[in-house]
């Protein structure tokens, strides 16, 4: 069994509070479980309006398609909202 994890850094410029951060991020989210079958979460600046990291994991049986599986995440995020840039991001596998 092999865990593949993803933390994802992203810039919300257009955000001008928190309310309109959450909206941005629970779309986000709604639309990756939807699209695919991983877990993600906001887990970092919560509070900060024009920024938020997601968490993002899958199990599978190799690390090829755990490391594709979360590839497309990233690329998704990235077609989804491109007025949001993807800043840093970082694949480990466990």
């Amino acid at each position: 069994m092999i865990i593949g994890v993803c933390t994802l850094q992203m810039s919300i410029p257009m955000a001008l509070s928190l309310k309109e951060k959450r909206q941005v991020v629970k779309s986000l989210l709604t639309r990756v479980r939807n699209e695919f079958n991983v877990s993600i979460a906001e887990v970092d600046d919560q509070d900060i309006w024009q920024s938020t990291v997601f968490g993002i994991a899958c199990v599978a049986t190799s690390q090829a398609y755990a490391h594709g599986q979360l590839e497309a995440v990233i690329r998704f995020l990235d077609r989804q909202r491109p007025d949001c840039p993807i800043g840093a991001y970082e694949i480990e596998m466990l």
